[in-house]
């Protein structure tokens, strides 16, 4: 399958996986359960369930060592709640958020806080409940997503954001500490936990790792370059919006060329290090080259 068809692919795989691994929006209480599904069930590029399940077919074609839809509906899970907490209005203040209004402007803002919560938590009992079988595998996954979404690296990095707003002191180093939380750790995980799904040596685990840091360097980087030359409808979100709230971004660091720049260089490294691994890498490395061209 070309690149195009096999995102397709896996994205129809992440939403059958999303409805059927999520409580029904009628569960008690319905108007949480609702929110949950608003927020998650609204589009987007499943990215990351796609990392997951790629990831984990590398090593494992025919899914003969466990099933990756879980861990990767887990981290479409974290990664919404990331999202809906971001929108409210004590964080990011967003009225848009895949092209529809944000979670507290669909619903209102307590039920938008309990619905992050809510996808928070399920992204681990997907874990235990699915992996409880296949050895340490459930816990590894657990610790491994609960420490990339945790204090030190998603939560930190969106803390390291608020902190820096309207800052003049931002630096590269600052700047990339951020986003190597805020971005970079969840698409790393993404990667290395398919690959203990699938069975992988640890070796290649930790290459996927490395590559992941540098996939999610880039990736936040194109994001601060469409952050300001694309529109609305096209994002599926507010432009202009870090440059309102006075973010430092590695557009505002570098300028247009240097930011085009630092993304190719991680771009650059990331499909060095997949195109190591073995097996067919193709798919990582089209799929990091793709996401180069979408500020084009």
């Amino acid at each position: 399958m070309d690149l195009s068809t096999r995102l397709t692919s896996y994205a129809a795989r992440a939403e059958r996986g999303i409805d059927s691994l999520l409580p029904p929006a009628d569960t008690l209480p319905s108007r949480l359960h609702e929110a949950m599904r608003y927020s998650i069930q609204s589009g987007g590029k499943r990215l990351r369930p796609a990392l997951v399940l790629s990831s984990a077919e590398l090593f494992d074609p025919h899914g003969a060592a466990g099933d990756p839809l879980p861990a990767a509906v887990a981290a479409e899970c974290i990664h919404t709640y990331s999202l809906i907490h971001d929108d409210l209005p004590c964080m990011d203040n967003d009225d848009l958020r895949r092209g529809r209004p944000t979670c507290h402007r669909a619903f209102d803002e307590a039920t938008a806080l309990l619905a992050g919560d809510a996808l928070l938590t399920h992204a681990f009992v997907l874990l235990s409940q699915n992996y409880a079988s296949k050895g340490g595998l459930g816990l590894a996954l657990a610790r491994d997503l609960a420490e990339a979404a945790g204090s030190k690296q998603l939560i930190g990095g969106q803390m390291l954001d608020l902190l820096n707003e309207r800052s003049s002191a931002v630096d590269a180093a600052i700047l990339g500490e951020i986003h190597a939380r805020k971005t970079a750790a969840m698409i790393r995980v993404c990667l290395t936990m398919g690959a203990m799904i699938g069975g992988a040596p640890q070796g290649a685990i930790e290459t996927l790792g490395r590559a992941g840091t540098h996939l999610g360097m880039a990736f936040q980087t194109l994001d601060d370059i469409l952050d300001v030359t694309s529109d609305a409808a096209t994002l599926g979100k507010t432009p202009g919006k870090d440059a309102k709230a006075g973010k430092a971004t590695f557009v505002t660091l570098y300028g247009m060329e240097g930011a085009w720049k630092f993304a190719r260089g991680h771009s650059d490294a990331a499909i060095e290090l997949f195109a190591s691994l073995p097996g067919d890498t193709s798919f990582l490395v089209e799929l990091t080259r793709f996401l180069s061209t979408r500020c084009k």
